[in-house]
């Protein structure tokens, strides 16, 4: 019997890369448009991306943060206020340099140069510290607590649809404190706030921790990160959180008067997460036939196909399904009913079914003729073969398919946990070893080439400069050290620093 094709080309182990632009075709999710490096993102996709804005927007403001909306557009002069940040983002920026357009010969050519450039927003410090100046003055005035929902514009030279883009979408929140200790707690706050709803919510597990001075946010005193391992054993930055200390309050003059009539600079905070959390979903669930969405961040999570033999029972058929729908929404699951959709279209059922498998929605229910005389329905489930049904009657539903939907949850997040634990590595300990590693082609296995490597570090920076040929970084220093000296893996040096290494998108 021949074996049955999958539904994306090619598969996970013949293009990685290629797979997952597939994955997100197949799924409806985005598509490139006219502007090289920007995106498209589809009602599937932008679904997802709304549901993850509503669900993380809860968690930011249980933490006592409130929503506001700064321009677009920065002067210059304010990136220039902070040195080492302007040069982290001085490649990336796009700027505007005229304010009209003008008819010449048959082509509209930018004309009326204005007096200072502007930065189309690639991060907010700059302009959110100008508001901040004035609106703190007095200790009472702390701590002040803003997030803002928005797009930033990064030019991206190797754009990527979810991963990397040159227009993508985001929240960033940012905050002032009266003491460096009440900002260092906030920014670790917020990353837990991360690691919460990654894990639980979009069932991907993470690695917490620092980032080296290599890879820490330009102008911060500290950078911390969550950090996912995806099917290619890769690993993808997933949210971060910075400490500023006061660099950035002094250059936007950031200051309030203290208990004492003193007048001293505030601590600030950072951290944000992206549309690229969409890529890490696609990349950590997904399989070879298409996405798969956990139950708690699909926006749909049932789709209801009626099963219609003959033209005649049509009514009949769909007056069911909508029965069925209307009892499945009276329940609830992870505090919200049940998002229930009853697919209508006119089209064969086969193709209707790979339809939904391909995007990934949780629960796929048919109802036909015979389970109306039997006052059941034919589940399927995305977590398993697509061929298996469960028959369950009409009296259960409530009751089961909140239980079912809770299975699926964590079938995904155990399935991504072991699959990184499998691949994370203890044992390589040598630069050499690492090297070989991290190179396909010298590696005695190389189907099961790369992942993460736990080893030690002595913690000079100027290291951090070897692994660049391999085109490998420090991902993180987890925060749970083990606290046992070893050696170095990249100067042989006496080391006590655990460190992640990977390459990474």
């Amino acid at each position: 019997m021949a074996q049955e094709k999958n539904a994306i080309s090619p598969t996970r182990e013949e293009n990685y890369p290629e797979w997952f632009q597939q994955v997100i075709k197949a799924a409806d999710l985005a598509e490139n448009s006219p502007v090289r490096g920007c995106m498209v993102i589809k009602p599937w996709g932008y679904g997802i991306w709304e549901n993850m804005q509503k669900q993380l927007d809860q968690k930011i403001k249980e933490t006592g943060h409130e929503n506001a909306y700064f321009p677009l557009f920065i002067p210059l002069s304010f990136l220039e206020k902070e040195a080492a940040h302007v040069e982290g983002f001085a490649k990336e920026c796009a700027v505007v340099t005229h304010h009209r357009l003008e008819l010449k010969n048959g082509k509209l050519v930018p004309t009326g140069e204005l007096e200072e450039p502007l930065v189309v927003r690639p991060t907010s410090e700059t302009i959110i510290g100008d508001s901040f100046s004035r609106w703190v003055e007095s200790y009472r005035d702390l701590p002040l607590l803003i997030n803002q929902w928005a797009n930033v514009v990064r030019w991206e030279m190797r754009p990527r649809i979810f991963l990397r883009t040159t227009e993508f979408l985001w929240q960033e929140g940012h905050t002032v404190h009266a003491t460096a200790d009440e900002a260092f707690q906030e920014t670790l706050k917020m990353l837990e706030v991360y690691r919460d709803f990654v894990q639980n919510v979009l069932a991907i597990p993470v690695i917490m921790g620092e980032k080296s001075p290599g890879e820490r946010f330009p102008g911060a005193v500290s950078t911390y990160t969550i950090e996912v391992m995806v099917q290619d054993r890769k690993a993808l930055q997933a949210g971060t959180s910075h400490y500023l200390g006061q660099n950035f309050a002094k250059a936007s003059n950031i200051r309030f008067s203290n208990k004492a009539g003193e007048m001293e600079y505030g601590h600030t905070t950072s951290w944000g997460i992206t549309t690229r959390m969409i890529g890490a979903l696609v990349m950590c669930h997904s399989d070879d036939d298409g996405l798969r969405l956990p139950p708690r961040i699909a926006h749909k999570q049932i789709v209801i196909l009626p099963v219609i033999p003959k033209p005649e029972l049509e009514a009949q058929v769909l007056e069911y399904a909508e029965s069925v729908a209307q009892l499945l929404r009276s329940s609830t699951f992870y505090g919200q009913p049940l998002s229930v959709h009853i697919d209508k279209r006119d089209l064969r059922g086969g193709e209707k079914n790979w339809d939904w498998i391909k995007k990934g929605i949780p629960l796929r229910i048919e109802v036909g003729p015979r389970d109306m005389e039997k006052q059941v329905v034919a589940l399927c489930r995305r977590d398993q073969p697509h061929k298996e049904k469960l028959s369950i009657a009409l009296n259960e539903l409530q009751q089961k398919i909140p239980l079912i939907l809770e299975e699926m949850q964590a079938n995904y997040f155990n399935q991504a946990l072991n699959f990184r634990d499998a691949h994370i590595r203890t044992d390589i300990q040598s630069f050499e070893a690492l090297k070989q590693f991290f190179t396909p082609k010298n590696s005695e296995k190389p189907e099961i080439h790369g992942g993460f490597v736990l080893a030690k570090w002595c913690g000079d920076p100027e290291t951090e400069k070897m692994l660049e040929d391999l085109k490998v970084t420090i991902r993180c220093l987890p925060l749970e050290q083990s606290e046992t000296e070893g050696t170095c893996i990249l100067t042989g040096r006496k080391a006590k620093l655990d460190v992640i290494l990977a390459k990474s998108y």
